[in-house]
């Protein structure tokens, strides 16, 4: 995607995105700052944007700045359903923060934790194979 993909996710509009990408638009494509549009999305709170860009298969996993994740960005932003919603589709839960010393070492889960998002945090909870 262009450009053109960022001011679809930054208005909301979820119309505009879903023609962008029947036009073949890169669905993985990153700004300047390195975010996909699923971390914006993800980041505002836009569900019907962010249950699109899962339809369509965005990566779950991609970071940007401070090495944050969809999921991550999520949860920073206090948007839990959407936390939830990408943990359901197979982010990885594994994923660590880098660089500022808020997220360095950090999961999804442990930001959970710092912010009290007591029903997400079951959610996050990495499981172990049997």
């Amino acid at each position: 995607m262009r450009v053109d993909w960022k001011q679809a996710v930054v208005s909301g509009e979820v119309s505009r995105l879903r023609a962008l990408l029947d036009s073949g638009a890169d669905i993985d494509a990153r700004d300047r700052y390195k975010q996909t549009a699923l971390m914006l999305a993800a980041h505002r709170g836009d569900e019907p944007a962010v249950a699109l860009l899962i339809e369509r298969g965005a990566s779950l996993d991609n970071t940007a700045k401070y090495g944050l994740s969809a999921l991550m960005l999520a949860v920073v932003a206090g948007h839990q359903d959407i936390a939830r919603r990408l943990a359901d589709a197979g982010a990885n839960l594994r994923i660590q923060g880098t660089g500022a010393p808020g997220f360095s070492g950090k999961t999804a889960y442990d930001l959970a934790v710092e912010r009290k998002f007591t029903a997400l945090m079951s959610h996050l909870v990495i499981r172990e194979a049997p």
